[in-house]
């Protein structure tokens, strides 16, 4: 096994990398805007393809339009120890978000090309297709494509089968895209922090523990609109005062139930929502995160039983109606005792901490040991134009990443 200290990646070339690719898309605020199968997206995926091809990967394309490059192992038979993560933005994101992971993974794989390094397991570098808009290509590898094409729509009326013909791929063939764990013995993602743990408690590697499940809701509070003048306070059903109790009820769920559980009111609409009458309805939504499934059930349990004294106390009615649901995700524990390891061995300061948003690692995980490695975003920032992590960060994220792929080529046999 190659010393855990004697090969490192050229943090001056990585810069540069991530500095090109922002290029793309470059706002006028210093931001980026490459929405997925965009004009912008499209050049993205063929600058990242030509670096893919320099450092010495072989490229496929998928029936999803992951974009994959290959470094060969010594074993003809080994399963790939896999990384990467997205290129596409938020429509005025950063410079970091999913493209750290990409191009940190193609950074690891020149610097084994150039020190002759050949582990027994493949390496791949994924670019996967459309995080930001619904993680379509993470959810093809495991599996877990709607089968309805309608659920892709894109806004501007575009069709999925369209949008993936564009970047090489094939929705007629998307469950080609599906992989095992006999294809891909684990995935590590490289990502920033994306939240402000790290920097305020100084520490330089987040070694996620998983990524939480998210539940939303939506819950539509129903009264009685009456004149605000004539109706007495006795005799008023307000579907605001019952919205306000609830949105009380959650903040105060989350903080005094022991765990690391978040919970989010972060949308209210009111009707009529004018200044002489009583509000009658009242919709708002509910986000609940944690990593542990029966934990977010709890939360919701108890949750539901404050809602009906509510909707008692204030003579509304209280309906619930579920949206989105993505069960939480665990990292394997070898591969965190893994980067564990790493970071001490670099003397680099980490801490264990989840994942509360979603990343491709989180479908990856599904189907095969998945570990996740952080580094700082500063002032927790992220899908904004000031979106920063520092060169020496990046590099010791992406040095993490290098020797966390050694040892693991030793781990899986």
């Amino acid at each position: 096994m190659v010393s855990a200290t004697s090969v490192t990646i050229n943090s001056e070339r990585l810069s540069q990398t991530l500095a090109t690719l922002a290029t793309i898309g470059k706002l006028p605020a210093g931001g980026v805007r490459r929405i997925s199968y965009s004009p912008e997206d499209l050049q993205a995926r063929q600058q990242v393809r030509q670096w893919m091809e320099q450092a010495g990967l072989s490229i496929r394309i998928d029936a999803a339009g992951n974009l994959i490059g290959t470094y060969g192992g010594q074993r003809a038979d080994a399963p790939a120890l896999s990384t990467g993560s997205h290129i596409d933005t938020v429509p005025s994101g950063g410079r970091y978000d999913g493209a750290l992971g990409v191009l940190a993974g193609i950074e690891v794989v020149r610097t084994l090309n150039e020190n002759q390094i050949r582990l027994d397991h493949p390496i791949e570098v994924i670019v996967f297709t459309d995080e930001e808009g619904g993680m379509i290509g993470s959810k093809a590898m495991s599996g877990r494509t709607q089968s309805d094409p309608e659920a892709y729509c894109r806004q501007d009326g575009r069709s999925i089968q369209e949008c993936l013909t564009l970047i090489g791929g094939n929705w007629d063939r998307i469950t080609t895209a599906q992989r095992s764990r006999q294809q891909m013995a684990a995935f590590v993602e490289l990502h920033v922090e994306q939240g402000g743990i790290l920097e305020a408690t100084q520490t330089q590697v987040g070694v996620v523990q998983g990524i939480v499940g998210m539940h939303r809701f939506t819950l539509t509070v129903l009264g009685r609109n009456n004149h605000a003048g004539t109706t007495p306070m006795s005799m008023r059903r307000d579907a605001l005062v019952a919205a306000a109790e609830v949105i009380l009820a959650v903040n105060r769920l989350a903080l005094d139930t022991p765990g690391d559980q978040v919970a989010t009111v972060g949308y209210v609409d009111v009707y009529p929502n004018a200044p002489n009458i009583v509000p009658g309805r009242v919709e708002l939504s509910l986000d609940i995160r944690d990593l542990s499934q029966e934990h977010v059930d709890h939360l919701v349990a108890a949750l539901q039983t404050e809602i009906d004294q509510i909707a008692q106390r204030t003579q509304t009615e209280i309906v619930s109606a579920p949206g989105l649901q993505v069960e939480p995700t665990l990292a394997d524990p070898q591969i965190q005792e893994e980067i564990d390891q790493v970071c001490e061995q670099l003397q680099l300061s980490y801490r264990s901490m989840p994942s509360r948003a979603g990343h491709d690692a989180q479908e990856i995980g599904r189907f095969t040991d998945m570990g996740m490695i952080f580094v700082p975003s500063v002032a927790g920032i992220s899908h904004a134009e000031d979106e920063f992590t520092s060169p020496e960060q990046c590099a010791y994220g992406a040095n993490v990443l290098l020797q966390t792929f050694l040892r693991l080529d030793q781990k899986y046999t």
